[in-house]
């Protein structure tokens, strides 16, 4: 294989990975921005000590992805959004607990990686 495919193919693997980011990640910046300020929001997700769960800190980040232009995005974003789309697809596949899909944790978890499956 020459570097000219190998340059080709990883183009379309990083190509396929924001196309699926974009479908996987529902909600807009301005709605995620919204949702991460809120208390439930806030009160979801594995913490480490005090500190800030991990899905909240990752909708920091997605925040900042989607304002940026394809090409401007590291190799790390690139990981981070794959990152994000296999969370929300596991996530998905688990499906929410028998207390209310709008008001469960699932859903509060599933929205701080900036997919809200209330949305349609």
């Amino acid at each position: 294989m020459t570097k000219h495919t190998t340059h080709e193919d990883q183009h379309a693997a990083r190509q396929e990975t924001i196309a699926e980011f974009r479908q996987a990640v529902n909600m807009t910046p301005a709605q995620l921005e919204k949702w991460l300020d809120s208390e439930e929001s806030k009160r979801v997700g594995q913490k480490q000590g005090d500190h800030e769960s991990v899905g909240h800190r990752s909708g920091r980040r997605i925040i900042d992805l989607l304002h940026r232009r394809a090409q401007d995005l590291s190799e790390d974003d690139i990981a981070h959004m794959r990152k994000v789309v296999g969370y929300i697809h596991r996530h998905l596949a688990q499906g929410p607990s028998k207390s209310d899909p709008a008001t469960s944790d699932w859903r509060y978890s599933l929205m701080n990686w900036g997919h809200d499956p209330q949305k349609h």
